[in-house]
This record gives structure tokens, sequence and C-alpha cells, in this order.
């Protein structure tokens, strides 16, 4: 029993960003952050990147058979931080991370 309880007490960060090199620093940053406070971190696992695809015409009137592909890919990371305490928390929210990254933590 012991063992399923300590299996409850986690953070689950999900990371997402536009940048894959961004991604991979801001969570090098995170994973140095939560072992500074003795955490044992878990990830981070890479998640399949969404890839949102765009076609538009060139031209309004004549050439209608013209036209634009653009694709936006959106990089997305897993950490779980087991066994959190109140510092590694306050710490997190106080990390300073680059514009374009988008953090989402949830208590599992």
């Amino acid at each position: 029993m012991a063992k399923k309880e300590a299996e409850k007490e986690k953070l689950r960060l999900r990371i997402k960003a536009y940048d894959h090199k961004l991604i991979d620093n801001s969570c090098r940053q995170i994973i140095d952050t939560a072992k500074r406070h003795d955490a044992e971190v878990v990830g981070p696992i890479p998640l399949p990147t969404e890839i949102r695809k765009y076609t538009v015409n060139r031209s309004p009137f004549v050439h209608k058979n013209s036209r634009e592909q653009f694709e936006l890919r959106v990089h997305k990371r897993l950490l779980d931080i087991l066994n959190p305490n109140q510092s590694i928390i306050e710490s997190l929210s106080r990390l300073n991370l680059p514009a374009g990254v988008d953090i989402e933590i949830r208590s599992v």
C-alpha cells in the first residue's frame, strides 16, 4: 500500500513550443531546478509533434491555381516530478523561461 500512495503524489508538466531547441533548453532548466531540490524526475518524454498545414491562394483573382503552403509545428514534452514538496512548486513558478514556451502543470 505504501508504494501506491507514493505513486499518487506527482506533478505532471506538459511543455509546448514552436522551436525544438527552445523546448529542450527549457526542459533542461526544469530538470536542473527539480534536482537541486532533491526531487526525482521522469522524462522528458517527447510527445508527437502536432503539424498544422495551411494552404493560401497567392492571388485573389487571376491565378487561382497558384497557391502557397505553410505549416506550423508544435513540439511537446512531458515531465513527471515524483514526490514534490512546496519548495519545488515555488521554484518552478519563479522559473524564468523564454517567450514561446507554454507550460501546463497538473497534480496527478
